[in-house]
């Protein structure tokens, strides 16, 4: 048997740009990709606290030092700059795999700013 456990987190993005007109998925600095462990190209699940939307899509590294997150293609009407999203990956692992993992989590603020980070409960340094 396996399970589907959480992998990785960024917590409170503010989407700064939505284009509808891009071919697809969620473009994310990838300053952040980097400090929540989330790949470039992984799927990605998009939960936006501002209306309640969830979205599959995947992660594209956006330019560093940006604080970009742009919702891009059909996803750009589930959200508008300013919302607030979750972005969460996913892994499969067996239960025992499961017990031992501990997910990486970045907690955002009104700008973007990384303002914690983790790995399950232990806090970890920002940069």
């Amino acid at each position: 048997m396996f399970v589907q456990i959480l992998r990785n987190k960024i917590h409170r993005a503010r989407l700064t740009s939505c284009d509808v007109d891009y071919e697809g998925s969620l473009e994310i600095d990838i300053a952040y990709l980097e400090a929540a462990g989330i790949l470039p190209y992984e799927k990605i699940l998009v939960v936006n606290a501002s209306n309640g939307q969830r979205l599959e899509t995947y992660a594209i590294p956006g330019e560093r030092g940006k604080g970009v997150f742009c919702l891009n293609g059909a996803a750009a009407h589930r959200g508008k700059p300013g919302d607030i999203v979750t972005i969460m990956t996913f892994a499969v692992m067996t239960p025992e795999e499961a017990g031992k993992h501990e997910p990486t989590v970045i907690v955002l603020d009104e700008q973007n700013r990384i303002i914690a980070r983790r790995k399950g409960r232990t806090e970890l340094p920002l940069n």
